[in-house]
């Protein structure tokens, strides 16, 4: 018989650290710990708008059969990336059943053992999962410190790439993007941004409000958190699409979604455009949660409210404490992040209530 000693004793360490995932079933209180940051998750005109279009043309909710390289591919996914590679103005668009899948399939794909890969130390950890399959030499610069990742540049040879992400989840600050542009440029490295927080909270991502699609090799949107739906594409050049397409194993051997989920996308950039007050109304709580509680790690206008409780134990103690009291949020413990710096991650909505907003801020005074 196999012995499963050690994986047993892996998960019984994990239990005494206070670190043990589990997965439970979603919860009833006051949503402060999702993705949802527009709130069309849940939205019924949203819905209806979703419900329509499958009403209207039953085919939508038709299994896609295959990969898209077999029996997968359809007229709705070429017309979604065509659509939303003009939305953000660069050559094409690649779609992808997740963000992780997409990051899979650039980092696995792209870099060859010969090359290097330098990233910032909080990137997300699909990065880091497929570098392993590219065999990639893999550098990591301090988090959004322009001057380590330079001087990394510096001393390689060979081709570079640097992935970094524009708002970060851990710690819910903003990267500098227009210095990282520079300096990548300076040193011939390809820069892939990860937009998956940002989407969204700041119109097409922070790529698009600077306008740097031209300076940056391939930026990666996501649709599971502000749109609400599930997804997500790689914004590139017409070169390296036909690329992923013929040597990305992740996309090659994926069995393609259905075109509700295409459909749903390209629906969900129409609803945002048509509802362009909602991250004005995110912005709102932000500010009302930032008046009463200190930045702490995070950037000013940041729907990721980090606030650090070292000690794994104090924090479940005050991430409890907050359920008690009808919250829900999220502890973020060690090893996910480094020891001494764990802490609770709040996420603001454009639909939380300013009393809500109020009363968490003054329960989690209350505590600490």
């Amino acid at each position: 018989m196999f012995n499963t000693d050690h994986l047993q004793e892996a998960l019984q360490k994990r239990q005494q650290n206070g670190n043990l995932r589990s997965l439970k079933s979603r919860q009833k209180g006051i949503d402060f710990y999702s993705n949802d940051y527009l709130g069309l998750a849940g939205d019924k005109d949203f819905q209806n708008e979703l419900l329509k279009a499958v009403m209207e043309n039953p085919e939508l909710l038709k299994g896609s059969t295959g990969s898209r390289l077999i029996s997968g591919n359809s007229p709705a996914v070429e017309e979604t990336e065509a659509f939303i590679a003009k939305e953000h103005q660069y050559g094409s668009a690649l779609l992808f059943p997740s963000g992780y899948n997409a990051n899979l399939a650039l980092f696995s794909a792209l870099p060859t053992r010969h090359d290097t890969v330098v990233v910032d130390e909080q990137i997300h950890r699909s990065v880091h999962d497929a570098c392993k399959l590219s065999n990639v030499k893999r550098l990591k610069f301090r988090h959004n410190d322009c001057h380590d990742l330079e001087r990394i540049l510096k001393r390689q040879t060979g081709t570079c790439y640097v992935a970094v992400e524009s708002l970060y989840s851990m710690d819910g600050d903003i990267a500098p993007l227009q210095e990282i542009v520079a300096i990548a440029e300076r040193y011939s490295a390809g820069l892939i941004v990860d937009e998956a927080h940002a989407f969204g909270v700041f119109g097409y991502g922070l790529v698009d409000r600077y306008q740097l699609q031209h300076r940056v090799l391939a930026t990666v949107i996501t649709y599971g958190k502000a749109m609400g739906t599930h997804g997500a594409a790689v914004l590139t050049n017409k070169l390296i699409k036909s690329y992923l397409v013929n040597f990305a194993s992740p996309f090659i051997y994926t069995t393609a979604a259905h075109d509700f989920l295409w459909m749903s996308i390209k629906k969900g950039y129409h609803f945002l455009k048509n509802h362009k007050e909602l991250p004005d109304l995110l912005q709102q709580k932000i500010k009302i949660f930032r008046d009463q509680l200190p930045a702490g790690l995070s950037s000013h206008d940041s729907p990721i409210r980090v606030l650090v409780v070292p000690d794994n134990n104090r924090l479940k103690t005050l991430n409890d404490y907050l359920f008690k009291n009808g919250f829900l949020t999220y502890a973020v413990f060690s090893p996910t992040v480094k020891e001494g710096t764990e802490r609770l991650r709040i996420c603001l909505h454009s639909f939380n209530a300013d009393d809500d907003v109020l009363r968490l801020t003054a329960v989690i005074k209350e505590f600490l």
